[in-house]
């Protein structure tokens, strides 16, 4: 009778570990898909804010038509990029669009003094920082559940329940540093 009690109670541990263990990965991957959902909101957000800032420039700069397209191509390509590889890669292009775009300022002195442009660009920025910190959110949020399934005991039940690991949203060298802008 004794052995019996035994058994059962280490069996109500063992599932009551497996059950913890199990709710924790739940755990981290809806706080995965929450910091996903933040960056998405901010990524909208840049892409509303970026037509009206082209308008502000064409008026100002009509002869660089190029880079504009850039801008606004680069923009659609975002909107219909899914996975968070392609979605990172696609944010690396319109980042160097965008540098670009404000390297034009410096040529368009009404420009750079235009309100409208100014109000928009401060935006932008602001946008650019919330971007920054959701992603770090989400990748942060991403280590946790990635050192979660595929540490001892938890990744025999990540493995168990189809838990997978999930993808950094990492920027590309291109996106990285000062952008080169050729007026010639």
């Amino acid at each position: 009778m004794i052995v019996l009690l035994v058994i059962v109670a280490i069996v109500v541990v063992v599932g009551l570990v497996v059950l913890g263990m199990y709710n924790g990965l739940i755990r981290l991957r809806n706080r995965i898909e929450s910091a996903w959902s933040q960056i998405d909101v901010q990524l909208q957000r840049r892409y509303d804010l970026i037509p009206n800032l082209v308008e502000t420039v064409k008026g100002y700069a009509t002869h660089e038509k190029e880079t504009l397209e850039r801008v606004i191509q680069a923009r659609n390509q975002a909107i219909s990029t899914t996975g968070v590889a392609n979605q990172a890669q696609a944010e690396n292009v319109i980042t160097g669009a965008l540098k670009s775009l404000f390297a034009l300022s410096e040529s368009y002195p009404d420009l750079k003094a235009n309100q409208n442009f100014l109000a928009l660009q401060e935006e932008l920025s602001g946008t650019e920082g919330k971007i920054a910190y959701a992603r770090q959110f989400y990748n942060e949020s991403v280590q946790s559940y990635n050192t979660k399934t595929q540490t001892f005991p938890s990744a025999l039940i990540a493995s168990r329940f189809g838990f997978k690991q999930r993808e950094y949203f990492e920027a590309d060298d291109t996106s990285r540093g000062p952008v080169k802008v050729d007026f010639s």
